[in-house]
């Protein structure tokens, strides 16, 4: 049993001095400008990836969905090894610190995806060129499986404990942005050059673009400092010191735990990448319908989301999280399917009632997983356990996302699939949710698990505490 005097105690934004306030700011910039690179690099591959299909996986006599289907397999494959990322760099962020892998994740992430801009294609190296492509997803999917978890634990332990959800948010506000921009500038840049000009080697130009914005996240980064909530614990706790080590205590030690982040994983991964990812191809390529439209109302979309997620992660703080994830998850097992059939009848109404509805459910799940996540595991092991779970779901359910519904559509020509999918994530997701315990407004601070009984017992006499002194 855990005594009181081992319990962490609740730190308000008011109890912050503004030293402490600059500082949880600068954190939360540097951690959300480096999540936007990172999925800035996931949506221009996906915005690209009618044009990436032809150029790198048109073989011999291969033709209709052959190609985008390997393109895509190209996607799934950087998913495979973000999990040994997450073993590896995890348990590393959790002894050397989160700030120093963090620098090291953006380091890889931009030169890795700024190298795709200067791949040959088939047509001068053969396979050479998809194989060169396949190893830069691989070094990508490797780095990344640090990049998230690491930039997630990092911004939740700089955060005032009542105001992590809110915090937090701006780590999926980075997210969308990443996106918006990477939807934004492919269709501005297909309508400037067309479709003749991208296939010439337009296409180029936004990998390019990651190198700039990487070194600038490079630089954000290197003037941050670790969280007082890691520096605390740090030598307190021996027992990880390698990657089989950390999944050892994590299995053995937190495996409810692991189970819980997993299986909620599996509907934020296909929600995400099924709305924002795979979307612009199931439109176009699917049902036929103009490339053009269809990016543009994925923008506004994105925009519509990116307005309400901030808002959305604030009152996680004041109503609790398990609410929002509650009615999300019950929302993607009810609408999808009425969803995707909205989709399929065509015009620009069709589609933003359609993605819209989807993406109103996304964005409440956005909202609250940068601070539902990191409290699912105490100090010592927070960065391991988020790393090693998330992207262990990850790689099953979110990189095959995409390739799994295009082979089924494929196979069975039912263009429902999608909300078929979804449905089913969202049943998964919502029985994970519902053994969450309320983490709003807790600790993170110590080696106990947030939320848990005795944590909950010395939090409800500090909050009356707070509130008197208040």
């Amino acid at each position: 049993m855990t005594t009181h005097a081992q319990l962490p105690e609740i730190r308000y934004e008011a109890d912050f001095t503004a030293a402490e306030k600059k500082q949880a700011r600068k954190s939360v910039a540097g951690s959300a400008i480096g999540n936007a690179i990172e999925w800035f690099d996931y949506g221009i591959y996906g915005y690209l990836i009618v044009y990436i299909s032809q150029l790198f996986f048109t073989f011999g006599e291969n033709d209709g969905a052959i190609p985008r289907i390997l393109a895509f397999s190209t996607f799934a494959i950087s998913f495979i090894v973000r999990p040994l990322g997450g073993m590896v760099l995890g348990p590393l962020g959790d002894r050397i610190g989160r700030r120093t892998i963090l620098i090291f994740t953006i380091v890889m992430i931009s030169v890795s995806t700024a190298c795709i801009a200067v791949l040959p294609t088939f047509e001068s190296a053969g396979y050479l060129a998809p194989v060169l492509l396949v190893l830069l997803r691989m070094i990508q999917g490797f780095s990344a499986g640090g990049e998230y978890a690491g930039a997630a634990v990092f911004m939740s332990e700089h955060a005032p404990d009542n105001k992590r959800g809110k915090y937090g948010s701006f780590l999926e506000f980075g997210t969308l942005a990443g996106f918006s921009a990477a939807a934004i500038l492919c269709t501005v840049l297909t309508m400037v050059v067309g479709e003749d000009g991208m296939m010439a080697g337009w296409w180029r130009l936004p990998f390019a673009l990651t190198l700039v914005l990487g070194g600038i996240a490079l630089w954000m980064r290197r003037h941050l400092e670790e969280p007082e909530t890691f520096t605390d614990d740090a030598g307190k706790n021996n027992a990880v010191h390698s990657a089989p080590q950390a999944l050892r205590s994590l299995l053995l030690k937190h495996p409810g735990q692991l189970l819980k982040l997993f299986g909620f994983i599996v509907l934020v991964n296909v929600a995400f990448y099924l709305v924002l990812t795979y979307m612009p191809s199931y439109l176009t390529a699917t049902l036929g319908h103009d490339a053009t439209q269809a990016n543009l109302t994925l923008v506004l979309i994105q925009l519509i989301m990116m307005a309400l997620i901030v808002p959305l992660g604030a009152l996680s703080d004041r109503i609790g999280r398990r609410p929002l994830l509650l009615t999300a998850s019950i929302g993607f097992v009810v609408l999808s399917i009425p969803a995707v059939k909205v989709l399929q009848t065509g015009g620009l109404w069709g589609q933003i009632v359609g993605i819209g509805t989807l993406g109103l459910l996304l964005v409440v799940l956005l909202s609250t997983i940068s601070s539902t996540l990191p409290a699912l595991f105490p100090t010592s092991v927070r960065y391991s356990g988020f790393a090693i779970g998330y992207n262990l779901s990850t790689a099953i359910f979110g990189g095959t996302a995409a390739v799994a519904n295009e082979a089924i559509i494929g196979a069975t020509g039912n263009e429902l699939v999608p909300g078929w999918y979804l449905m089913g994530a969202g049943i998964i997701g919502l029985v994970s949710v519902l053994t969450f315990q309320e983490t709003a407004g807790r600790s993170l601070r110590g080696n106990v698990i947030p939320g848990s009984d005795d944590q909950l017992r010395l939090d409800r006499g500090q909050s009356l505490i707070g509130r008197i002194n208040r």
